[in-house]
């Protein structure tokens, strides 16, 4: 008798809320089987190249046998050093990177490891209640709750600390902030940072600053980091990433940095579930963040264009659509009286393009759509007079 294996999810993973982006994928899928050319503006999936210079030091250390061999757990020193020197120059933040620093197989793993390694059943985190997906899945799958902190349209999508009720500020073991922020574009200054610093000193909570976007800000000071808040290290990590600074989103890349114990928890959950990063992959990482003064100011401008561009097509064709300040994406409201996947399936069907329903990023985005600019100008600024049209047709 043949015996077939029967495997059932665990609860929580099994308990957790369709995958919008699965479902996007689905759709997508669907219209391309049925011959249907997509202009595809969903995934914030970079399309510059990596720097020819990053390309060489990758290629470089690939070719030393001394790279072939496991990883160090936490990172190499090599890359260390690269971190410690980032931090300094870029946002005079001087960590040790012995005890804390940690290379990362990307910020996206490293986040959820860590709320894994921290949280767990009758645990509470505080998440925005538009965010990146792994920020409240990695929660629900450690068995923890969720209690969604506040970001409107209104507050320019600034989380609304005071919004936190008291009970779940105390019982709370961490709270996760995202400046500049995916989706909404949002950037904040350091006294946000200071607030949130401060809520988290006061009820012992880990406030976890999500950085990716770091160096894509368009005009106005450079984005801060959580970290040039006084007393912000006995409170604080913070993740980096190199996937949309560098383009470098294949080669699963980044870096926490701060609370010594946060980090410490990090490296214990790693070190039990993998092997490490790469270390060639550490050593293009590293080389990087040393020439980040030369090697960022042109993908800012690439995508400072294809903002532009979008903007004045979406303007030119009656839709004055905010512009954001940050990050490579813009968050705009949907059609009125139109649900976020009805304007979706709509721009799939009838005219090609993809973006992301806004409900992918939580409850808190329903009502907006998220566009990548991960193609040339030309080709969003066509989309844009496309969608506006489209906007126009359907508003009557």
């Amino acid at each position: 008798m043949n015996h077939i294996l029967t495997l059932d999810q665990n609860a929580s993973l099994a308990g957790l809320p369709p995958y919008v982006f699965s479902e996007l994928d689905r759709r997508k899928a669907q219209a391309r089987a049925a011959g249907a050319p997509l202009l595809d503006l969903g995934i914030g999936n970079p399309d510059l190249p990596i720097a020819p210079e990053i390309i060489e030091a990758l290629t470089t250390a690939l070719r030393d046998p001394a790279t072939h061999g496991y990883p160090p757990f936490r990172g190499t020193p090599r890359f260390f050093a690269s971190i410690e020197r980032f931090m300094a120059e870029r946002f005079g933040v001087r960590i040790d990177s012995t005890t804390e620093a940690m290379a990362l197989s990307g910020a996206k793993e490293g986040l959820a490891q860590l709320v894994m390694a921290l949280c767990g059943p009758g645990d509470l985190a505080l998440i925005p209640d538009i965010y990146y997906p792994v920020y409240a899945r990695s929660v629900w799958l450690s068995g923890a709750d969720v209690r969604w902190v506040p970001m409107r349209a209104r507050d320019d999508f600034v989380l609304d600390l005071d919004a936190i009720a008291p009970e779940d500020a105390r019982r709370a073991r961490l709270l996760i902030v995202n400046y500049p922020n995916n989706p909404t574009g949002a950037r904040v200054e350091l006294e946000f940072f200071e607030r949130a610093v401060r809520f988290a000193r006061e009820n012992d909570v880990l406030l976890i600053s999500d950085l990716a976007y770091s160096e894509l800000t368009f005009g106005g000071t450079p984005a801060p980091s959580a970290l040039e808040v006084d007393g912000a290290r006995d409170v604080t990590v913070e993740f980096h990433s190199l996937s949309k600074t560098f383009s470098m989103a294949g080669m699963r890349i980044g870096f926490a940095v701060g609370n010594s114990d946060a980090i410490e928890a990090l490296a214990s959950y790693r070190s039990n579930t993998g092997y490490g990063t790469p270390t060639s992959i550490q050593l293009g990482a590293a080389f990087a963040l040393d020439h980040y003064a030369e090697l960022v100011p042109p993908t800012r401008r690439a995508y400072e264009a294809r903002r532009d561009a979008m903007a004045a097509s979406f303007i030119a064709s009656g839709w004055n659509a905010p512009v954001p300040t940050a990050s490579m994406y813009l968050w705009l409201p949907v059609p009125h009286s139109v649900d976020d996947w009805t304007w979706t399936q709509t721009l799939i069907d009838e005219d090609g393009i993809v973006v992301t329903p806004g409900v992918a990023f939580g409850e808190g985005g329903r009502g907006f759509f998220r566009v990548s600019l991960v193609r040339p100008a030309d080709e969003l600024g066509r989309a844009a007079q496309t969608m506006a049209a489209r906007r126009a047709s359907m508003q009557g």
